[in-house]
């Protein structure tokens, strides 16, 4: 079975192109298996994965697909926590998506994605936004 960690964040556009990409692996349904994962930097409401609109955008997707997936949550800086949580898991592979950002946005603020490429002790998919 080949582990794939789809970590989203709240863009439904980027959500669906990952689990669009993770549907176009090689022998995906039958040995392809996903754990959406969410990291919330601010929770005081107390939110829960189930009631991410991009959760539901990513679970639609895999399911037409026929795609087992499992469902985790944590908090903090999404980076770091994305790779423990791979690392916990011990995953084949890491799904992200980048966003479009100026020179001047990704040295001034930094980029998850970026973050876990050049940190991943494993591969990284890094699906690409979708266009409109």
């Amino acid at each position: 079975m080949y582990e794939v960690l789809l970590a989203l964040d709240t863009a439904e556009e980027r959500a669906r192109s990952q689990a669009e990409a993770i549907v176009d692996l090689p022998e995906a349904p039958d040995s392809v298996r996903v754990t959406i994962f969410h990291v919330f930097r601010d929770n005081p409401e107390g939110a829960s994965v189930t009631q991410l609109a991009t959760v539901h955008a990513v679970r639609d997707v895999l399911d037409e697909a026929g795609i087992d997936y499992s469902l985790s949550e944590s908090s903090g800086d999404p980076a770091p926590e994305i790779l423990d949580q791979a690392a916990k898991k011990d995953v084949d592979c890491i799904c992200v998506s980048g966003r479009r950002r100026s020179p001047a946005g990704k040295a001034l603020f930094g980029s998850t994605t970026q973050g876990i490429i050049l940190d991943a002790d494993r591969p990284v998919l890094v699906a690409p936004p979708q266009n409109k």
